[in-house]
């Protein structure tokens, strides 16, 4: 079992910066990958970044590629998404989520889900 717990959201104005965490419990936090998903009211949940259980390697959507950062701390048991140059379209509720038996891009692949934060980004 892996329990997530998002933190970070807020509202910030278009062009600003939010960082986005997500701290793990249960299961040894460095033998999973993680990832981001986002869900604007009214649309499917979308990938938006996912990263390896080492770090050493990471995926992104290609509309956040070159304005998100994902990172780990695998001695705090935490996932970062570093949210830079954000636009109104960046909208949404964030997840994150934890894939236990490899990584990808897919929301179905993912084992284990947060509560969620919401992010607004005014224009």
């Amino acid at each position: 079992q892996v329990q997530l717990v998002e933190s970070g959201g807020g509202l910030v104005q278009a062009g600003g910066s939010l960082r986005l965490s997500c701290a793990a419990s249960g299961r040894t936090f460095s033998s999973y990958a993680m990832g981001w998903f986002r869900q604007a009211p009214g649309k499917e949940r979308e990938f938006v970044a996912a990263i390896s259980w080492s770090g050493g390697s990471t995926y992104y959507a290609d509309s956040v590629k070159g304005r998100f950062t994902i990172s780990r701390d695998n001695a705090k048991n935490t996932v970062y998404l570093q949210m830079n140059s954000l636009k109104p379209e960046d909208t949404a509720v964030y997840y994150c989520a934890a894939d236990t038996t490899g990584w990808g891009k897919g929301a179905n692949e993912y084992d284990y889900w947060g509560q969620g934060t919401q992010v607004t980004v005014s224009s």
